[in-house]
């Protein structure tokens, strides 16, 4: 395409009556059209890097080589830091998922698959995931051993416990030597928990006799249980 120059072109005292002057007149003069050619090699290098860098993965899944691993943690790690202390805010903590990750990366090195995506892609796949797990496990309450819940009632002593059976089997022997009546009433005051009124609501009863055959019956186990004791 033909560019515009602006040519310069004297006009004599005649032709004008302020005197000589320079005016401007616009004369198409063709021009060569000069187009930008902007060739980027950063793609270029980039892909050349992943490429390198599958083969130091591949070498790693498959050799367990420490130098290409080296090479690989030479260049990730830092990455991986800035973006853990990125999302944590914690410099401590960017610095362990780093090396989480990195572990991460050694162990399941032989997983890679270049046909699927390139190395970086896989390493930060690798790393939000381990700041995923960590976020999760922050949100979930730790295990506490001191926790009065998880501490099991004190054991008594042998002894002890052998004479709590046999209380048991004395008050329980005691109670076979009252009459039914008694008995009955009882065991829905203490067993049930069952009120006075109640149960002579239940059993139809007048209040005195409820009161007075539990007062008997409590009369006759004290009295077992001294003989037994």
């Amino acid at each position: 395409m033909a560019a515009m120059m602006l040519n310069t072109i004297p006009i004599s005292a005649d032709a004008c009556q302020n005197g000589p002057r320079l005016l401007t007149r616009q004369t198409a003069v063709a021009q060569p059209h000069k187009g930008k050619t902007s060739v980027s090699m950063s793609d270029s290098a980039d892909d050349l890097a992943q490429r390198n860098f599958s083969k130091l993965l591949a070498a790693v899944g498959r050799d367990r080589d420490i130098e290409a691993f080296e090479e690989i943690f030479r260049h990730y790690s830092p990455k991986i830091r800035a973006y853990m202390a990125k999302l944590a805010r914690d410099g401590q903590a960017a610095e362990e998922l780093m090396q989480e990750t990195m572990l991460a990366v050694w162990n399941k090195a032989e997983q890679f698959d270049p046909l699927r995506g390139n190395v970086s892609s896989w390493i930060f796949t690798i790393a939000r995931n381990q700041r995923i797990d960590a976020f999760r496990k922050e949100r979930r309450p730790t295990f506490d051993p001191t926790d009065p819940a998880f501490i099991p009632d004190d054991v008594p002593p042998a002894d002890v416990e052998y004479e709590g059976r046999q209380e048991a089997d004395r008050l329980r022997r005691a109670m076979e030597t009252l009459p039914p009546e008694q008995l009955e009433l009882l065991k829905m005051s203490f067993y049930k928990e069952a009120s006075h009124s109640a149960i002579a609501a239940e059993l139809g009863l007048p209040m005195g006799t409820v009161k007075s055959r539990i007062r008997l019956a409590f009369a006759k186990l004290r009295a077992a249980l001294e003989q037994r004791a």
